[in-house]
């Protein structure tokens, strides 16, 4: 389902995608949206990320944190569900500290290239998927999200089988 690009805050964003969607389907909803935020830009781009990458590329997002020292960044998912229409969503956000460096690794999925986590000396580009996933911002937002399906009881169902 396609709903406007929203702006704002990453929270905020999420939110009113879910409510926006939710009257689409009429019904529940869950959606998500990855941000890349810069310390020394007061986490911009941030949501925008996406059209600060297509305007920019990889060396231009670079080049914006050429004037400063600190190069420090964070990956930042939200997943928001809402049970349906006028419900309001709930937001799982999920974290990855890091810095950016110049690409490094495969440039087919974004922003990759230039995030590495803290901890590591890979960017997400250069790591294997299995290892990627285990700490991504992606991972932990919607492990919050199965936790509270869990914990809420809730029941899909799917091609006959219970989720």
């Amino acid at each position: 389902v396609a709903v406007p690009e929203l702006q704002g805050e990453p929270e905020d964003i999420s939110k009113e995608k879910a409510r926006l969607a939710a009257l689409q389907v009429n019904g529940p909803v869950l959606v998500e949206d990855t941000c890349l935020c810069f310390n020394a830009l007061k986490g911009l781009p941030g949501p925008y990320i996406k059209w600060f990458l297509e305007k920019l590329g990889h060396e231009g997002l670079n080049n914006l944190l050429m004037a400063y020292e600190d190069k420090s960044a964070y990956a930042l998912c939200a997943f928001s569900f809402s049970h349906g229409p006028g419900a309001e969503p709930l937001t799982f956000l999920g974290k990855t500290p890091g810095k950016i460096v110049p690409a490094r690794g495969p440039t087919d999925f974004g922003w990759d290239p230039v995030f590495q986590p803290d901890g590591y000396d890979q960017t997400y580009a250069e790591m294997a998927k299995e290892e990627k996933n285990l700490i991504s911002h992606r991972y932990k937002s919607l492990a919050l999200v199965k936790s509270h399906f869990k914990e809420a009881g809730y029941v899909f169902q799917k091609d006959d089988d219970t989720i």
